[in-house]
């Protein structure tokens, strides 16, 4: 068993050096083809400006670098039209540049003509960076307005005072105050044993919500303590945090006794389930509404880490739309008229004939 235990140590070290090249090289080609951009963005401006060139001058250029770089893609005249907003969107802002040169193409894209707003972008560019993004996810975010949310909401744990420093502020990162779930389309109040079906059902979805190095181990995870069972609704692994995050999903208000719950299953948790090079076990209370005062002094006694945070289902009718679009009442009586009007139309008929 020792030997067992020893191989997979080694498995394991060697996957995590693997996995950490691997992003490392990503990351780096990413920076060098935005770097490249940027340059090829600055060098069209400013021979546009130089000899007072026009549009022209762009489709020209990516007909001949097309010509000498033998079909490789990227070159377009769009393309380039692309590159030259991105360096003025930039040029004159370092730390946005800094951010940018570190997102994905086509999400700097979705970025640039989606968001106006410095601070705004800022926040896009950084959650793009940790949380991993696809363009899909980050147009929802976008059009989720995750950054209003995160504005409005500060995010709830104890994790300073239960993890160590290094740890506290990597936990603090994955934590969202708020969990977008519009992707489930509820629409009307369910019990928590239906939404945690709904969850398993789109977990790939969900997964992509949560962000980046969440790894699915499953749902209703039995611990034990002595003869008793206990039962978890969402069990992950977090592949940069190396722990366990054990997932408590409500349908009600936040209640202080969440809290007790979640900090007796960690305790349990990390005894029986957690291996010993893994790092202490957190717990993640996701519910529909809390107070954040009635948060803060539940989270005030509990040793373990533990976040609480709020999610969203299927969002309402936007404030603009309302009043424009009928109600379900509205929408029957109309219904009725026209079938009322139809009747009376096949009345007259017959008294016609």
């Amino acid at each position: 068993m020792s030997e067992i235990t020893s191989y997979k140590k080694l498995f394991d070290k060697v996957i995590q050096v693997i996995d950490r090249t691997r992003i490392k090289a990503y990351k780096s080609l990413t920076e060098h083809q935005l770097s490249l951009n940027f340059e090829i963005g600055k060098l069209i401006v400013e021979s546009q400006e130089a000899q007072g060139w026009g549009k022209s001058i762009v489709d020209d250029l990516s007909k001949d670098i097309n010509k000498v770089i033998n079909g490789v893609k990227g070159y377009s005249s769009q393309n380039l039209w692309r590159m030259r907003q991105f360096y003025l969107e930039y040029k004159d802002t370092p730390e946005l540049l800094r951010l940018a040169l570190q997102v994905p193409w086509s999400q700097n894209l979705l970025i640039i003509s989606k968001v106006r707003i410095q601070e705004e972008r800022k926040y896009y560019l950084e959650a793009t960076i940790k949380m991993a993004w696809s363009r899909a996810v980050l147009l929802n975010q976008i059009k989720a307005n995750a950054y209003e949310y995160h504005l409005l909401n500060s995010k709830q744990h104890n994790f300073e005072s239960a993890l160590p420093v290094h740890l506290s502020e990597q936990a603090t990162e994955a934590l969202k105050s708020e969990y977008n779930l519009d992707f489930l389309g509820i629409t009307k109040p369910i019990s928590e044993r239906i939404l945690e079906n709904q969850l398993i059902e789109h977990i790939r979805n969900f997964l992509m919500e949560l962000g980046y190095g969440f790894c699915f181990i499953g749902n209703q995870y039995r611990i034990k303590l002595r003869d008793k069972e206990y039962f978890l609704d969402l069990l992950f692994y977090h592949r940069i945090l190396k722990c366990l995050v054990a997932v408590d999903l409500k349908v009600v208000e936040f209640e202080p006794e969440f809290a007790g719950k979640m900090n007796f299953c960690l305790e349990v948790m990390d005894d029986t389930v957690k291996e010993a090079d893994d790092n202490p076990s957190i717990g993640i209370i996701l519910c529909p509404e809390k107070d954040d005062i009635e948060v803060e002094y539940a989270l005030k006694a509990s040793n373990k880490p533990i976040g609480v945070a709020e999610y969203r289902l299927t969002q309402q009718l936007p404030e603009k739309l309302k009043g424009k679009i009928p109600t379900k009442d509205e929408i029957l009586q109309s219904l009725k008229k026209i079938k009322g009007a139809k009747l009376n139309n096949e009345d007259d008929s017959e008294q016609r004939s």
